[in-house]
């Protein structure tokens, strides 16, 4: 049997396990590290548990087996660099690239002067369903464990981690599950978010704060009225950016940032007057939004027909090369599909300490409005994944602080350069600030007239 799952019952003996690595979470990033691990012919013998709270095997299969008509609302941007690495982990093969969407050009353009720029580079991004990322991993470790019966990578879902405290004898980790049964391990790798138990167990302080804003999430429907290659669009409103983000078949991701008091607003809007915001909001005036705000807030009856005259006059005034300049208008929406999460920004101090390494959401969070959260996690498995065949040829113990430094060392500088990044964008477009606004305006302008600049924050965009 490929994967043993461990359930409480009350017949059950409590059983102590040890493993070399011990991994928990079960996200893109848990799942990534357990598929190189195992695909590594350094590190393939290697005796590898994945522990998750949810129930996690299930719904991926059913995913791979038969998908869901709709597109999810969880989606994110994969960069060339990301996807190159799960092609070498040979993953890549086992995603539904049917349901994903490849696209070459970014537009982003300031929601009170209108000033812009565009990137163009060919597959620039790549937007995918977390649910695909994580069933085409699920199935690359189950063909990975049929290659390696005799030591195959265990996953326990619906198992969380009740405590974990350290070996009285060797201080290695010990997991206490809620199935009764315990797991004491060489390494612990924390995937498990934000408010990650592995990092709370080594003692390791994470930094940051809370932007005071919510991220809202649905899948749109583009009108079919118009053709327009697949792009990304992103307006930077003093709320927070509005971003439309390509999917299949002129589908697109919805990622809107905004104030508390606006998330609560535009969330219990019926559908059809959410759809009527999100069009508005990637072209009124500040003072029109605010006043549709206004009407939103009692669900006013007029509202559909000022967002009507109000777009109809601002397409009027619009020359025909302009509409260009804008993203379609939305048709309609996923019933269900919007949803919403708190903004932070958090940087642990360290990603290692003695038998404890922090990948992902573990050791950072970041603003989305560069669609770099994800991107950045699956950077840490890959250099993390390295430092551990190199530790390994070295006949180092995987699991010392010594051994694990190599990651620490890499990752953390360029996340924290890009955190920071993301940060002063963020900052600098939250503001009405006539003299900001002008200086913001004049410098987009310039770097959009500056190839090479262009060219360098492309490459970083994009990792490649």
């Amino acid at each position: 049997m490929l994967f043993r799952r461990f359930m409480a019952t009350a017949a059950t003996t409590a059983k102590t396990h040890t493993s070399d690595i011990v991994i928990i979470g079960g996200g893109p990033a848990g799942l990534t590290l357990a598929s190189a691990i195992k695909n590594s012919p350094i590190l393939k013998n290697l005796k590898i548990k994945l522990v998750e709270g949810g129930n996690l095997i299930e719904p991926l299969e059913k995913f791979n087996e038969s998908p869901p008509a709709n597109f999810m609302n969880r989606v994110v941007s994969l960069t060339p660099a990301t996807i190159s690495y799960l092609k070498e982990i040979k993953a890549w093969d086992h995603f539904k690239e049917e349901r994903t969407e490849t696209y070459d050009n970014i537009y982003a353009y300031d929601g009170i002067t209108n000033a812009r720029i565009q990137f163009d580079c060919p597959e620039i991004a790549t937007m995918c369903e977390n649910f695909n990322i994580q069933s085409g991993l699920f199935q690359r470790i189950k063909e990975l464990n049929k290659d390696n019966v005799e030591n195959p990578l265990e996953i326990l879902d619906k198992t969380k981690v009740i405590e974990i405290k350290s070996d009285e004898k060797n201080k290695w980790p010990v997991l206490q599950l809620s199935t009764g049964d315990s797991i004491k391990t060489r390494l612990l790798v924390g995937c498990d978010g934000y408010n990650s138990p592995a990092r709370k167990f080594a003692g390791i302080e994470s930094r940051g704060w809370a932007y005071n804003r919510w991220g809202i999430v649905a899948t749109l429907k583009y009108k079919d009225d118009a053709f327009r290659f697949p792009t990304g669009w992103q307006r930077f409103l003093t709320s927070g950016p509005l971003a439309q983000l390509p999917l299949p078949d002129n589908w697109c991701s919805l990622v809107w940032s905004t104030t508390p008091e606006l998330a609560d607003i535009l969330m219990k809007l019926p559908e059809e007057k959410f759809v009527a915001m999100v069009n508005a909001g990637a072209k009124l005036a500040p003072s029109e939004m605010e006043y549709l705000y206004k009407l939103a807030a009692k669900n006013d009856e007029t509202l559909m027909e000022e967002i009507s005259w109000r777009l109809n006059l601002f397409n009027s005034k619009l020359k025909e090369e302009e509409y260009e300049n804008y993203p379609l208008e939305i048709e309609s929406i996923v019933p269900n599909s919007r949803g919403r999460f708190p903004l932070k920004l958090s940087h642990a101090d360290t990603y290692v300490e003695e038998r404890v390494a922090l990948v992902g959401d573990a050791a950072h969070t970041t603003h989305p409005l560069a669609g770099q959260g994800l991107n950045m996690g699956q950077g840490d498995v890959k250099s993390l994944v390295k430092v551990l065949e190199t530790s390994t040829e070295r006949g180092l113990d995987i699991g010392s602080k010594f051994a694990l430094e190599g990651y620490f060392s890499e990752r953390y500088p360029a996340n924290h350069v890009l955190l920071g990044i993301v940060d002063k964008i963020h900052k600098i477009y939250s503001t009405d600030s006539s003299l900001l606004v002008m200086a913001r305006s004049l410098g987009l302008d310039a770097i959009n007239n500056t190839p090479f600049l262009k060219d360098f924050m492309v490459s970083q965009i994009s990792n490649k």
